[in-house]
């Protein structure tokens, strides 16, 4: 194969909508390491020349960032949703290049010193709110970079950030290997009783493409041997392999009807498994194997865990900080204390609450004659939840799925926000190159019909090669500085990733409440991305947002799924078009505070384990980190997590994710986005002049200032006063509690 060279590499070349489709493990290498010396070079020509103005110093700064967040994205964006390994390994190699430039960037005197010399200029007052921002960001963030640090602690300080680099990539690397790693083939249907269609249809294509990607592999293997002098011997000994391996895990002809399924740790699956499968002692294996992913042999995260709190703890101690949540939370609105205090808030009024649940659940498993009503544990819970819910509102999740196919449920949310935002959104399919057959690409226009954004959407769950979970993130933001004709600015384009169950057969993906909910989810992130009408590209979009308020607009967006007018044009039953009953609907509204005190209890668990580990935790010390999760379990975990629970080794979002010392987060803005939500009850949602009314004023607040404006100014402009929980206790059904 002949060697990629600088002028054919995708990832060197200009682009309006990045080469998803080119890019490949090959280009990474010369690519990552073409763009870093162009970097270099132009870092080096700011330095030389940089003076204490916008034109030279913001705007060429800009440029050198934008291009590594654009090019690095599109690299990082294929191993989330392409994972192979030899791009895994190509990544591996150049990253710790790419992180040697970015402290360089970070710890620029030359910068530091002009953007303190704006501060402290005469003109300071007469810059705009935006700028401001992106001068005082960029001072803060020079600091916590290291920029003040003597050489010997900056160098220390540099091999810390390389090695927690490369830890976090080995962690979201052993949750995906050890995700897919487990799989369990059923050939006896009683041993999935109560699984509904949908997961016996995924169940059946997991076996088929099992059975394919098995044979894909011992064909590779017997490719890469055929040099050797055996040749006949490894031929027959991997077609006999082949018809063992294919006859064992998996079979072309599966079926949804007669099998044989096999069971994945995969959300989709487990999940219904979890609710529905009669068979305990499969409910049992399965939950067990879930809560103990990445956490044995090759595969165990516990010591990287170990090691990245220890290294987070040296770094802080190196800024002069006392924990890593200090340094976590001075580029957040919250203090520590402040996110204890809320956390300690809304557990105690969720404890009673989640109590009563279980309580409830012992009595109707006992009501129904169940064996285990007196000793439920974890993989009885969601199983009598599901059974209790359908009994007290009469509603199955699994029934429900054919009123929520995506089709109608995508049109229904680009309706809402047209009448929420006034945009148009329309299929641009062929526009952009895309990664899988399945991507879709969108156009977003404003009510003259001008583009405005774009955005890819990226629905199914694909176990073999895509991780798990559902995300937003920019692939390039609005700016005036990039704008690709000179004189518009360049256009904000997101890409919207989701895990839920494909199409199966002829029928297109079937959706839960739960997957319809995380789609308005992501959508939300995506519009505070491409509704921005910041043109500063350090603040526009997402860009620049402190972490604790930017779930506000997705957590915003969860609320329109009970609303009536927009749940009801949505449900719409695939196959005759009849809509979903009224009954149902009313139920489901009744359902939404259901177990609101459990589930609330779960995200505060994870909250608070998040801060105990990067505040208290000392790491060596007496206490193991399962020992801290065990403790903070007693206050958040009605029912006690199992002695073997290793859930911290799959725990992503603060371990390889930007949520470390922040999950809290989600807390935080759940506050922000009810008290938002309740500015349109409050107007009244059947005023359909007074939402498009409120509507059109979160837009030119909340999702247009981006990053230009601290978050609790934007929310006060929007709201007219300082957020309050009192909405999220209501909406949650927790009021009473909490007086």
């Amino acid at each position: 194969m002949a060697a990629t060279t600088q002028d054919d590499n995708p990832l060197l070349k200009e682009f309006e909508f990045p080469p998803f489709d080119a890019v490949e493990a090959k280009h990474v290498r010369p690519g990552i390491r073409g763009l870093l010396t162009k970097l270099e070079a132009d870092l080096d020509e700011l330095e030389r020349t940089v003076e204490p103005s916008w034109p030279k110093l913001v705007e060429p700064l800009e440029k050198i960032v934008d291009r590594l967040s654009v090019v690095w994205g599109i690299v990082n964006h294929l191993k989330s949703v392409k994972d192979n390994s030899d791009l895994r390994s190509a990544i591996e190699d150049v990253q710790p290049e790419k992180v040697k430039f970015q402290l360089r960037l970070g710890q620029s005197k030359p910068i530091y010193n002009a953007f303190r010399a704006i501060q402290e200029s005469p003109d300071w007052n007469t810059l705009s709110d935006a700028r401001k921002r992106i001068v005082e960001t960029q001072i803060r963030e020079a600091v916590l970079n290291g920029v003040s640090l003597e050489d010997d602690k900056r160098e220390q300080f540099n091999k810390i950030e390389q090695e927690l680099e490369r830890l976090s990539q080995k962690f979201e690397e052993n949750v995906l290997d050890a995700t897919k790693k487990f799989e369990k083939q059923i050939t006896d249907k009683k041993e999935i009783e109560g699984l509904p269609a949908t997961a016996l249809g995924l169940a059946a294509q997991s076996a088929v493409s099992k059975r394919s990607r098995n044979q894909n592999s011992i064909y590779y293997s017997l490719f890469v041997h055929m040099h050797y002098v055996y040749l006949t011997f490894i031929f027959l000994l991997s077609f006999v392999c082949c018809l063992l391996v294919g006859n064992m895990q998996g079979h072309e002809n599966a079926s949804a009807e007669n099998g044989p399924w096999v069971i994945t740790l995969d959300a989709p699956c487990f999940i219904a498994v979890m609710q529905h499968a009669r068979n305990r002692s499969l409910r049992e294996e399965v939950y067990r194997a879930y809560v103990t992913r990445a956490s044995s042999g090759d595969l165990d995260n516990t010591d990287i865990i170990n090691q990245i709190l220890k290294l987070r703890l040296e770094k802080a101690k190196l800024l002069n900080y006392n924990n890593y949540a200090e340094v976590s939370m001075a580029t957040k609105m919250a203090t520590v204390d402040k996110a204890e205090e809320l956390l300690e808030k809304l557990r105690k009024a969720s404890w009673d609450a989640a109590v009563q649940d279980i309580e409830d659940l012992k009595t109707f498993a006992k009501s129904q004659g169940a064996a285990e009503a007196d000793d439920l544990t974890h993989w009885d819970i969601n199983f009598w939840s599901e059974r209790l819910r359908e009994s007290k509102y009469d509603i199955n999740e699994e029934e429900l799925r054919p009123f929520f196919s995506l089709p109608k449920v995508i049109d229904g949310l680009f309706n809402l926000a047209k009448t929420l935002f006034g945009i148009e959104i329309e299929a641009a399919d062929g526009l952009a190159p895309v990664w899988n057959k399945d991507v879709r690409f969108f156009r977003v226009k404003d009510s003259l019909g001008s583009p405005i954004a774009y955005f890819y959407f990226d629905p199914y769950s694909r176990p073999s090669e895509k991780k798990q979970g559902a995300w937003m993130d920019e692939v390039v933001a609005r700016s005036r500085v990039l704008s690709h004709d000179g004189i518009s600015p360049r256009l904000p384009v997101a890409h919207m990733v989701c895990n839920q169950t494909p199409p199966v057969g002829d029928k297109p993906s079937l959706m839960t409440f739960r997957e319809v909910e995380t789609v308005f989810h992501e959508f939300g992130h995506a519009l505070q991305h491409m509704l921005t009408k910041q043109d500063e590209g350090l603040v526009a979009g997402i860009r620049g947002i402190e972490w604790d308020a930017v779930e506000l607009p997705s957590q915003f967006m969860e609320n329109w799924c009970y609303h009536r007018e927009t749940l009801m044009g949505i449900a719409k039953h695939f196959e005759t078009g009849e809509s979903l009953p009224e009954d149902v609907y009313l139920k489901l509204v009744a359902a939404r505070t259901y177990r609101a005190g459990s589930l609330s209890l779960r995200q505060l668990r994870f909250a608070t384990v998040d801060l105990e580990l990067h505040t208290k935790y000392v790491p060596g010390g007496p206490e193991s980190i399962y020992d801290v999760d065990r403790r903070v379990s007693e206050k958040t975990q009605v029912i006690p997590p199992l002695p073997e629970d290793r859930f911290l080794c799959s725990f992503s979002h603060i371990f390889a994710g930007g949520y470390a010392a922040g999950y809290y987060s989600y807390k935080w803005a759940e506050v922000l986005s009810a008290d938002a939500f309740s500015a349109f009850e409050d107007a009244g949602l059947d005023d359909i002049k007074a939402v498009k009314e409120t509507g059109c004023k979160f837009r030119e607040t909340i999702l247009a200032l981006g990053g230009g404006k601290a978050p609790l100014e934007v929310f006060v402009q929007f709201r007219g006063r300082e957020p309050t929980p009192d909405a999220l206790l209501r909406h949650n059904g927790l009021v009473s509690a909490a007086a």
